[in-house]
């Protein structure tokens, strides 16, 4: 019985590093979809019809696209938009960037004024 249980133990840990791993690059998909969308948005505003009426308009068009999806709010895209403007020019973050969640990055942002303090913050996060 004893051999049956470990057997069974190790098909569980095969199932939970899977699941770990595949959350993982879910996580990093997500990241690089806010990233570029982020850069797209920074892009944008370089341009001289950019203002408050394209995120808005933009928010609209991806809700009746994509119903029910979140985050894709006004304030989203803004979110993404800092967060590309953030750490586009840092090398020294950049690996870690898609390391971390959605909600870490929101967090590090909001809360940090440096890009030490944001690359301290995001190393502990890790």
């Amino acid at each position: 019985m004893r051999e049956l249980d470990k057997s069974f133990a190790e098909v569980a840990t095969i199932i939970e590093t899977s699941r770990e791993n595949a959350y993982r690059k879910v996580n990093e998909e997500l990241i690089f979809m806010y990233w570029k969308i982020g850069k797209f948005l920074s892009e944008q505003s370089q341009n001289a019809g950019y203002g408050d009426g394209y995120i808005s308009s933009l928010a609209d068009y991806i809700h009746k696209r994509f119903p029910g999806i979140s985050g894709f709010n006004r304030r989203g895209l803004y979110r993404m938009k800092q967060f590309y403007e953030t750490y586009s020019g840092n090398e020294k973050v950049s690996p870690l960037v898609t390391q971390l969640s959605w909600t870490n990055h929101l967090i590090i942002m909001s809360g940090s004024k440096s890009d030490e303090e944001r690359e301290f913050y995001m190393t502990l996060a890790q």
